[in-house]
């Protein structure tokens, strides 16, 4: 698969996985490739966990309500440092963006499916803080992201996308 491929087969994936374990090899390759986005200023601000546990897993899956991703058999857990790059910026939000779209790609590469939980860790009831707790991240990382990782076991539908025309110009806006 080149990464045309990769990017035009990548869907947000909420189905039900197969039991099967996804390999540490694998789940290493997907970290190196979250590992190998771009940082601003190269604070390197993206730290990531692979859990493969069942029984971590079973414990991040209890704090995850309303419930998501119940059968996968792996996931990575995205952390981040709140870093100011370049005088009083921060950039650790596209840093971890790019970290998670690379790994959504390597996913995809090796034949898993998987989807990008971030607002659902965030929000109010703080399941990201309960996470980290159970992963013993310390002071001064935030998780931010949950990507379950795994075979899909129900078919990975194509969302309706608008005309490439709708949203894409030449020159200006709504351009040739």
């Amino acid at each position: 698969m080149n990464v045309f491929e990769a990017l035009f087969q990548r869907r947000s994936y909420r189905g039900k996985f197969k039991d099967t374990p996804v390999p540490r090899e694998d789940l290493r390759k997907i970290l190196e490739a979250g590992l190998a986005a771009p940082s601003g200023c190269n604070k390197q601000t993206t730290s990531l966990i692979a859990v493969d546990d069942p029984e971590v897993l079973s414990k991040l899956k209890a704090v995850i309500d309303p419930p998501v991703a119940q059968t996968a058999p792996a996931a990575i857990c995205v952390l981040t440092q709140r870093i100011n790059a370049y005088r009083d910026r921060c950039f650790a939000i596209q840093d971890y963006s790019a970290a998670i779209e690379n790994m959504l790609l390597a996913i995809v590469e090796l034949g898993y499916q998987s989807c990008w939980y971030e607002g659902h860790i965030t929000d109010e009831d703080r399941i990201g803080e309960k996470m980290a707790e159970i992963l013993g991240v310390p002071e001064g990382y935030e998780l931010i992201c949950y990507l379950p990782v795994g075979i899909a076991e129900d078919e990975v539908k194509m969302p309706n996308k608008k005309e490439f025309s709708d949203r894409a110009w030449f020159n200006s806006f709504k351009g040739e």
